[in-house]
């Protein structure tokens, strides 16, 4: 269910979006959370785009498979990280991913480009993912009021908080916070959970 539009807009100028990320200040915020939460394991990094932060946790250790629903920004992250493995999958299905299989799951401003209604759905998969008392980080961009489309045509969908808190179910909040990307520089919440043990 990911917005055709959105996906359109990466595949149409996915060179141009990886060469953007990749000249971007190096996101230290989300590296420090990850150093702090996340433990050694399987990891996968959902809607990974071009591979920036796949490659980054291949390189601390993390054994990391890579996800996205534009099959030309995965062409660009297996050009740039070739010693990450890449696959088609699309939010919130992720079809194709067996649940329990990730000590880890990274899912970096991603969801905010689904349509509201199937945000709830996405977080559950992200956390079904998971082994027992794996760690989920996963963050958005916040847009307030109506959703928005970007000068790309890239949808910024409008949810409160809440919306991703419910769907998280019993897995345990361990950080939580809205904040300026110090990569990007645009308003971010981020939340970091663990699925419950039992």
């Amino acid at each position: 269910m990911t917005d055709e539009a959105t996906r359109a807009a990466y595949d149409n100028a996915s060179r141009n979006f990886a060469d953007d990320w990749a000249a971007q200040p190096a996101p230290t915020d989300l590296h420090a959370l990850v150093r702090r939460y996340f433990r050694p394991g399987p990891t996968a990094d959902i809607g990974c785009g071009s591979g920036r932060d796949a490659g980054w946790l291949a390189s601390q250790g993390f054994p990391t498979i890579g996800f996205d629903a534009s099959p030309r920004l995965l062409a660009e992250a297996g050009q740039r990280f070739p010693e990450v493995t890449f696959h088609r999958a699309e939010l919130p299905d992720l079809a194709g991913i067996a649940d329990g299989g990730f000590t880890n799951v990274l899912c970096e401003t991603v969801i905010m480009h689904l349509p509201r209604e199937a945000i709830p759905a996405a977080v559950r998969r992200l956390v079904a993912l998971l082994v027992p008392g794996g760690v989920l980080y996963l963050s958005w961009r916040v847009t307030e009021g109506e959703d928005r489309r970007d000068e790309h045509g890239r949808l910024y969908a409008g949810f409160p908080a809440s919306l991703v808190q419910d769907a998280l179910g019993d897995a345990v909040v361990l950080f939580e916070e809205e904040v300026g990307s110090l990569s990007s520089g645009k308003l971010i919440h981020r939340i970091v959970a663990r699925r419950a043990e039992g």
